[in-house]
């Protein structure tokens, strides 16, 4: 049996175009030789509207959107949509109180769901476990949200060293309440990042940034097995991946039906803390 239909897809990485110009927009341009078809979106009025009808094409019941503080354009379509997107603040832990302070503020004024970053993109950069982060990650638990981290190899041209993932071992030792969710799967340590899903019960891994096929070996066999409820699925749509490619390999993913429910939906209902209703 493939992709069950009507299971109300959340998606924990999706999202709208990026603006025109900054830094984010030109980081995403070094990734184009990883995607040879690569969504032609540009941001305009029309981008909320398009991604909701996108989303429904697709069966997905809600969106896990990054949302950047400066971004009036992502801020409105978590305020206006609740319902269906979902917001997922960009932190930057260089920024020291000012982002715990902004992740506050965005929590209690537009429902902010979750946090983000990438520790390789920063400037400069910070490693997954930097005395810079602790602040957030504090945040994160009194707020009782998650915190998703991109590890492994990153896409842009930029050095790997600060998305190993072993280094969420120290993270989830001093933090055991903090949920932690790896994003872009983690390569090429996926059999450590394994390793350390078993050993930290707050410790998730979202499949984002990668096309269903390219999904590592071990991931869908732990997901079969002992992390049924530990693998949140995770698009990559408009950044580096079309929602149809993506569902259309998702029906060959090799996953026992007792799991599609929780990949698909029951996992990040659980970890997002929302009402699956």
């Amino acid at each position: 049996m493939g992709m069950p239909a009507d299971i109300g897809v959340i998606d924990t990485l999706i999202g709208l175009p990026l603006p025109p110009t900054g830094s984010t927009t030109e980081l995403h341009d070094q990734i184009g030789y990883m995607f040879t078809d690569m969504p032609d979106s540009r941001r305009g009025p029309t981008s909320i509207d398009d991604l909701l009808r996108e989303m429904d094409a697709h069966g997905i019941e809600r969106g896990l959107i990054p949302v950047h503080f400066d971004d009036d354009l992502e801020v409105m379509a978590v305020r206006k949509h609740p319902d269906r997107l979902l917001g997922c603040l960009d932190v930057d832990p260089n920024a020291g109180m000012r982002s715990v302070r902004q992740l506050q503020e965005a929590h209690e004024r537009i429902g902010i769901v979750a946090a983000q970053f990438m520790p390789s993109i920063l400037q400069p950069p910070v490693a997954i476990n930097d005395k810079k982060t602790y602040p957030l990650y504090a945040k994160c638990v009194e707020l009782d949200i998650p915190v998703f981290v991109n590890a492994g190899v990153p896409g842009p041209l930029v050095p790997y060293e600060t998305q190993h993932p072993g280094l969420v071992d120290e993270v989830c030792c001093f933090f055991p309440e903090l949920k932690f969710v790896f994003r872009h799967c983690c390569e090429p340590w996926v059999d450590l990042t394994v390793k350390l899903l078993l050993k930290y019960p707050n410790l998730y891994y979202s499949t984002s940034g990668f096309a269903p096929k390219y999904y590592p070996k071990p991931i869908i066999e732990y997901a079969n097995s002992r992390g049924s409820d530990k693998i949140l699925y995770g698009g990559y749509h408009p950044y580096g991946l079309t929602l149809d490619r993506i569902f259309r390999e998702l029906d060959g993913l090799p996953l026992k039906d007792e799991v599609w429910p929780k990949f698909l939906r029951d996992n990040a209902l659980r970890v997002l803390g929302i009402d699956g209703r």
